[in-house]
């Protein structure tokens, strides 16, 4: 038996740029082919691009599958009819997924809505990465607009931050949120450290992910992704 009203699944806001978002949204629907495994990413312009996949998939009979890489996109997904899979199952044969910062090297730092562990996972297992953004994303150098997200085991928060500030961090904040006593925790029951530095180098990526427990950060370094810009 399907459950009939399935309205908690719409996105909670306004969705700024939609028109922009909506038409890279088509250009990403537009490689869906029957047969594929597709990662499926978080984020505004993501779930537009699902409600786009989802269009086509109905008109055209397509036949694929998606992983998503956070509790919101696999609600989406569940909401549209598109039908979803694991990492332990399937390998993506591409993944589409948006971003708080890209430089021009294709680096990024992603996470702003908690899900980059996963998103790391799902994306680095692709073979083929779509980022979406719009151009405001688009910077010189990375952490110019926004830190550096680290997710972090609770028992060890005092001891990574005390390690990143030997990093050279400049300011080290553990995210809450409205309407939340406390921090935010991920979906693996994780807190976040959001970081910022002066200066964010090529080994910054290693360096973050060499201190014991450290699960992940958002800092998505030399995946070169195809960057398609919402204007």
């Amino acid at each position: 038996m399907q459950w009939t009203d399935t309205s908690t699944f719409e996105w909670s806001s306004k969705i700024s740029n939609f028109e922009a978002k909506q038409k890279v949204g088509r250009i990403v629907a537009g490689c869906v082919q029957s047969g594929q495994v597709i990662g499926i990413g978080s984020g505004s312009t993501s779930y537009i691009a699902i409600q786009e996949i989802a269009k086509r998939m109905k008109k055209e009979r397509l036949h694929f599958l998606g992983i998503p890489t956070s509790l919101e996109a696999r609600m989406a997904c569940t909401r549209t009819g598109i039908t979803c899979t694991t990492l332990l199952e399937h390998q993506p044969d591409w993944a589409f997924d948006g971003a708080d910062e890209v430089d021009a090297d294709g680096n990024m730092i992603k996470g702003r809505g908690g899900a980059f562990f996963t998103e790391k996972l799902v994306d680095g297992a692709a073979k083929k990465l779509f980022i979406l953004v719009d151009p405001s994303k688009i910077v010189t150098h990375l952490g110019t607009s926004f830190p550096v997200p680290v997710e972090v085991h609770p028992p060890a928060a005092r001891w990574v931050e005390q390690q990143i500030r030997g990093l050279g961090a400049t300011e080290v904040v553990a995210r809450t949120a409205p309407g939340k006593d406390g921090p935010v925790f991920t979906e693996h029951g994780n807190v976040i450290l959001d970081v910022r530095f002066a200066d964010i180098g090529a080994t910054l990526e290693k360096d973050l992910k060499s201190i014991c427990g450290v699960i992940e950060s958002g800092l998505f370094w030399g995946f070169k992704p195809e960057v398609v810009i919402a204007h």
